[in-house]
């Protein structure tokens, strides 16, 4: 098997809150603005982090995500993504180690994964000597995990990068950058995470981390670690399409309101045969003409009343629904899909009607981590009884105006951390709507299922006319 030769290295953290976005959204816009073509990756199903990549580099970054992608998936994605770029710089999720049982999508598994070294980001605000221990308790608590050096941030002074940078030398770990404490480039945080690029003047914010990362991170030694990195497989090309004479056009709602795709997950529904049309709930004033439509996460919550007096694609999308259009939304969508949204404020807006549910925001979160979706019936992207894997993160609670009983659940939810089962989402008809995050790479049936749907209903619509 042909093999590539990738560049590539993982910035990881100690924990959560180190600075890996602000040091990885650094690296990207230093080696950029240095004339490298560099990719940007985030473990885990995190959409937010990616938007900060996408504005310093220029470039859509991808989620590696081994609970939602099977692993030869995963590296078939990374491969045939990070081909052609002079280096790939992978962002870390939580912890290096962290993540669900038994490691699952962890940090260190995808390093692993992929045989990427390893960068550890350490929080030395409050500590001096022992960082340098914290970096040898994660050098030696898996020897497959090749931790070839470390960033120290948040230094205080040049004494304390001093004493810190001594220890490190002791132990023979490489020190591949020493950044200073800036409060004024930490990223803005939401109830989310980290606030949407989309919400903020963010350019001006990059072009300082930028700056600070180019003066205080070693690119050059960065760089060499990354070719430390030995060949991976070459990505092998997908099936051709069932539909690749005519394209199955679907509508995805895309603009400020909803942005949480992965790119690579909607490359899976054009594998068979589908055309991507974007379109804008929050802007057009009408559906374009498509065959389906999938209806992304992101936070209409903070867009509700514009999305509100948008009266024109409302009712599209409702006649839509009404006419047997597949639809499928995820989180902000379902939300949209509902007949109301009550905001923070407890003001009720009316968003699409075509779920008999408001969907009422809370003041903390509602529920967050992995899970397995059982199909209670029938539905646009699999059939009574089978699974789909992905992940919840919302604070919303969608409330329906009929009874449990009633109400036409979509899923049994499994949460892999703790094996609660509970009912969610809504399924009637062509519509499918839930809290679930999934990606098509690791579902690929439902995505070859949904185009085809879409395709015996534009059959039917024309037979109509």
């Amino acid at each position: 098997m042909a093999q590539l030769n990738i560049p590539r290295v993982v910035i990881a953290g100690v924990n959560s809150g180190v600075g890996k976005t602000t040091i990885v959204t650094g690296m990207l816009a230093a080696l950029s603005r240095r004339g490298f073509k560099v990719q940007s990756y985030k473990v885990g199903p995190d959409y937010i982090d990616p938007g900060f990549h996408r504005l310093a580099s220029g470039k859509s970054a991808h989620n590696l995500d081994s609970w939602l992608v099977p692993p030869e998936l995963l590296a078939d994605i990374f491969t045939s993504t990070a081909a052609q770029n002079d280096i790939a710089i992978i962002e870390g999720v939580m912890g290096l180690y962290d993540g669900g049982r038994a490691g699952v999508s962890s940090t260190a598994t995808v390093a692993k994964l992929l045989k990427a070294p390893v960068v550890l980001v350490i929080d030395a605000k409050s500590m001096g000597e022992s960082a340098a221990a914290i970096a040898l308790g994660f050098k030696l608590y898996d020897s497959k995990v090749d931790l070839a050096g470390v960033i120290i941030n948040r230094l205080g002074s040049e004494s304390h990068k001093l004493m810190v940078c001594e220890a490190m030398d002791r132990l023979g770990i490489p020190v591949i950058g020493t950044v200073f404490r800036n409060n004024e480039l930490s990223m803005p945080e939401r109830h989310l995470g980290l606030t949407p690029v989309t919400e903020q003047d963010a350019a001006a914010v990059v072009e300082k981390i930028g700056q600070q990362v180019a003066e205080q991170v070693d690119l050059d030694k960065l760089v060499t670690v990354a070719k430390t990195a030995s060949p991976l497989p070459k990505h092998s090309a997908p099936a051709k399409s069932k539909h690749n004479q005519t394209p199955i056009r679907i509508g995805v709602a895309q603009d400020d309101v909803f942005t949480f795709y992965y790119p690579s997950s909607l490359e899976v529904l054009a594998e068979f045969g589908a055309e991507i049309i974007p379109f804008s709930p929050l802007m057009d004033k009408q559906l374009p003409i498509v065959d389906g439509i999938i209806l992304g996460g992101g936070f209409p919550e903070m867009f509700v009343r514009e999305l509100s007096v948008n009266i024109g694609m409302r009712q599209d999308i409702l006649q839509a629904a009404k006419a047997g259009m597949p639809i499928y939304a995820e989180c902000g969508g379902l939300m949209y899909l509902a007949r109301q949204i009550t905001d923070f404020d407890g003001q009720t807006y009316d968003m699409a009607g075509v779920i008999p549910a408001v969907c009422q925001m809370q003041s903390k979160l509602e529920t967050v981590g992995y899970v397995e979706a059982k199909a209670l019936t029938n539905n646009v992207l699999c059939t009574t009884g089978e699974s789909l894997r992905g992940h919840e993160f919302h604070f919303s609670r969608m409330l329906p105006e009929v009874s449990s009983a009633e109400f036409p659940w979509a899923f049994a939810f499994k949460k892999m951390r703790t094996g609660t089962i509970y009912q969610g989402g809504y399924a009637a008809g062509n519509v499918l709507a839930s809290y679930l995050h999934m990606h098509f790479a690791g579902n690929r049936q439902a995505a070859e299922q949904f185009v085809t749907r879409c395709a015996q209903y534009r059959q039917l619509a024309g037979q109509e006319m």
